[in-house]
């Protein structure tokens, strides 16, 4: 009898342990330039930002390095990825989930003749991965700061004001996440062993960012088609932005590609647009960002009403009992005003130079 129990349990232990072996792990593609290689880093084979994501993540993801060094992401570049036998492995190796970190090499003087072709090329790439049987999800990665003097080269104001900007477009009209690398080293020259790759430590920056985003679950909740009045729909940033009407007024819903747990959103009191680096990294995060206009009122009782209106409009549709309010200038009288009336619905007050006292807008008057 004790034979056939311990028969039973050595059976059942080799089942479970088969099943175990059995579970598919997550592959992981990071697809890239030096950056992504790893160029300059010490031991990259540990240290580049694929190989700390994998020591993140564990035995439940397989990450795999796919960059190449000076490549670009512009078919008619200089060095372009496309041509890359690496670029054929990440494809073969049948990815869950692809981050994309492409651009910098772009910025060169040599290839931006080419910036026309530069948004077709990209949306080319993302759809070569969609169209691979494991249907993985793409990350587009802009691309991080750099900090050179050689206007020709790899330049930081070409990447901010022409390559950060297509790709934004790319992932609009992609409906594709992208994550900005590039406030993560602003102020952080040293993390960059030659101005333009990233040390040990930057990679960490990288990878920690990217094991941020795969917590989050791509939003399965269509929040616009609930909302009943007629709507238009807009870019803002490389999100989907819905344009409605509440009591009159103009109001605004952009949508993140990942919702966070609980459906956070920050809303925006004052100055629609104007230094959006806030907005933009909470949408990275799973928040919502709404805007209700009431800019002539100026956080009187009239606006607090309206926007308490407002805020069972935004419940309505499902986001979260508790809003992170965002007041800008004099966007900081509106919320600090409704935070005061409404100390229960909200979970933070994030204010920038705020107007509190308005004796002393504008110029000290």
């Amino acid at each position: 009898m004790n034979y056939i129990k311990i028969s039973f349990l050595a059976a059942y232990l080799l089942m479970c342990t088969a099943i175990s072996a059995q579970k598919k792990q997550i592959n992981i593609a990071c697809v890239g330039n030096s950056i992504t290689y790893g160029a300059t880093v010490k031991d990259r084979e540990k240290n580049s930002y694929p190989a700390q994501l994998q020591a993140m993540l564990g035995d439940g993801y397989s990450v795999t390095n796919f960059g190449v060094s000076a490549r670009t992401l512009l078919r008619n570049g200089n060095y372009p990825y496309w041509t890359e036998e690496a670029f054929h492995n990440a494809l073969n190796s049948k990815p869950d989930v692809v981050f994309i970190l492409l651009g910098t090499n772009d910025s060169k003087g040599m290839n931006r003749p080419f910036y026309n072709e530069f948004e077709k090329d990209y949306s080319d790439l993302i759809d070569s991965f969609r169209n691979l049987s494991s249907h993985p999800r793409v990350i587009m990665l802009l691309p991080t700061a750099v900090f050179t003097n050689d206007a020709n080269s790899i330049y930081d104001s070409v990447v901010v004001n022409n390559i950060i900007p297509m790709s934004r477009e790319v992932a609009y009209n992609k409906k594709c996440e992208v994550l900005d690398l590039h406030p993560l080293f602003l102020g952080k020259e040293h993390l960059l062993s030659d101005g333009v790759h990233p040390g040990a430590e930057g990679q960490t920056l990288i990878a920690e960012r990217l094991y941020e985003q795969l917590q989050l679950n791509e939003s399965k909740v269509n929040l616009f088609s609930k909302i009943k009045n007629p709507l238009t729909n807009s870019d803002f940033y490389g999100f989907d932005c819905a344009d409605f009407k509440f009591e009159n007024r103009d109001c605004k819903i952009v949508k993140p590609r990942t919702a966070g747990k609980g459906m956070p959103w920050i809303w925006r009191a004052r100055f629609w647009g104007h230094e959006p680096q806030t907005d933009i990294a909470l949408l990275e995060r799973g928040f919502y960002l709404v805007y209700c206009d009431v800019a002539e009122l100026y956080g009187n009782k009239q606006a607090i009403s309206i926007w308490d209106g407002f805020y069972k409009r935004m419940r309505s549709l499902g986001l979260n009992k508790k809003a992170a309010m965002e007041g800008m200038s004099r966007g900081g009288a509106y919320v600090y005003n409704w935070a005061a009336a409404n100390p229960s619905k909200v979970a933070c007050v994030y204010a920038d130079a705020p107007v509190l006292d308005f004796k002393s807008w504008p110029g000290g008057k």
